[in-house]
């Protein structure tokens, strides 16, 4: 599967330089020709293409190397990284556009349009909406950001070419020259569309939150067994399109024997694989009181104080010894709460002064999925 998706990256990648190369070259010849800026330009936008799929190839390739005593997990974030380099390269394409627009409304030059011209941007046009089609259905065939990146840029490439037609048009009509304007204009799109792909890349880095359908899909998964009574904790670790690794924390009912949890954890683990593709690496079980009546009343105190404050999100974990005087227990607080620390500080007196026999540890859990 990896190989296979190693493959369909690199070809749709080649297609894309092999079709770019073509474009600059008849677009180069024809914003010469014309004196034209704007086809100079998407020429040049077009150049930017065939080096974001060189790029991607190469990427895709080093993604695809083998895990190694030094990166354990395999290289795939690689991806992220030459998404960024492509974004980057977008970015920059729209600068030197806008640049390149500005000067030419400042010092404007007749331009000299022709038959070939209009047939060389139409053509143009229709290829790099097709393209942009292809490298995107690719891209998202196969998770591939850097192709998702890529066909945008295709598409945005296109609306370029179209306003560049139409300023061409209206300069052969009326007169009236507009393709540095309207280059200006799609320059400051293309920018933005750059910015954009930077930001998801930095995310992707970063490390952004679990997709939601995602997270609750899992947590459904796992609570189709009758003897989990809570999926809590879930993280989700991203090393690269597809390559998850994660940890998890369950609730189960302190009847059951070891023997009895080992086995759920594996058909978990075993489930979890086969449906999702996410290796769950680590399984924590959190038991829950069945045998103690007392315990239990102390755990419904305890959880009516905590929900009494605004900004609560989840209780789980709960474990009370009466040997050692110790309670403990996990709870999430919103992000949304402007002091979350001093909202756990004020839980933690209210019930450390109710209970305050026992030891007390409270667990700042983080909202990390749905």
């Amino acid at each position: 599967m990896e190989k296979s998706r190693e493959q369909i990256v690199v070809k749709t990648s080649i297609i894309s330089i092999l079709s770019n190369i073509v474009l600059v070259a008849f677009k180069a010849f024809v914003g010469v020709i014309a004196n034209s800026v704007a086809i100079i330009s998407d020429a040049v936008n077009n150049l930017s293409d065939a080096l974001s799929s060189i790029i991607t190839i190469i990427g895709t390739k080093l993604a695809g190397k083998a895990p190694d005593k030094k990166r354990p997990y395999g290289y795939g974030r690689i991806e992220y990284i030459t998404a960024l380099v492509v974004s980057a390269i977008v970015l920059y394409a729209g600068a030197t556009t806008l640049v390149e627009s500005i000067k030419k409304i400042i010092n404007p030059e007749a331009a000299d349009y022709s038959t070939f011209t209009l047939i060389v941007l139409v053509a143009g046009i229709i290829v790099k909406f097709i393209l942009g089609t292809y490298v995107k259905n690719r891209g998202k065939k196969v998770n591939s950001d850097s192709l998702v990146a890529s066909g945008a840029d295709a598409f945005n490439d296109a609306i370029l070419s179209i306003s560049v037609l139409l300023s061409a048009i209206v300069y052969i009509i009326f007169n009236i020259s507009l393709e540095a304007y309207v280059g200006a204009i799609l320059a400051i799109f293309i920018i933005k569309s750059g910015y954009e792909m930077i930001k998801e890349a930095v995310d992707n880095m970063l490390g952004d939150r679990v997709e939601s359908s995602l997270a609750r899909d899992i947590k459904k998964e796992i609570s189709q067994d009758e003897n989990i009574k809570g999926v809590y904790d879930l993280v989700l670790s991203n090393y690269g399109p597809d390559k998850y690794l994660g940890s998890v924390h369950i609730e189960v009912l302190d009847t059951l024997s070891v023997a009895e949890v080992d086995k759920i954890s594996r058909k978990i683990t075993k489930n979890i694989m086969k449906k999702y593709g996410v290796i769950l690496h680590t399984i924590g079980v959190y038991s829950v009181n069945t045998k103690d009546k007392k315990i239990m009343e102390i755990e419904e105190e305890i959880r009516d104080i905590v929900f009494s404050h605004v900004g609560i999100l989840q209780m789980h974990g709960f474990y009370f010894d009466e040997e050692d005087k110790n309670i403990s227990f996990d709870i999430i607080i919103d992000f949304k709460v402007e002091n979350r620390e001093e909202l756990y500080r004020h839980i933690y007196d209210e019930v450390q002064k109710k209970y305050n026999d026992y030891k007390l540890d409270i667990a700042l859990d983080i909202d990390v999925s749905d």
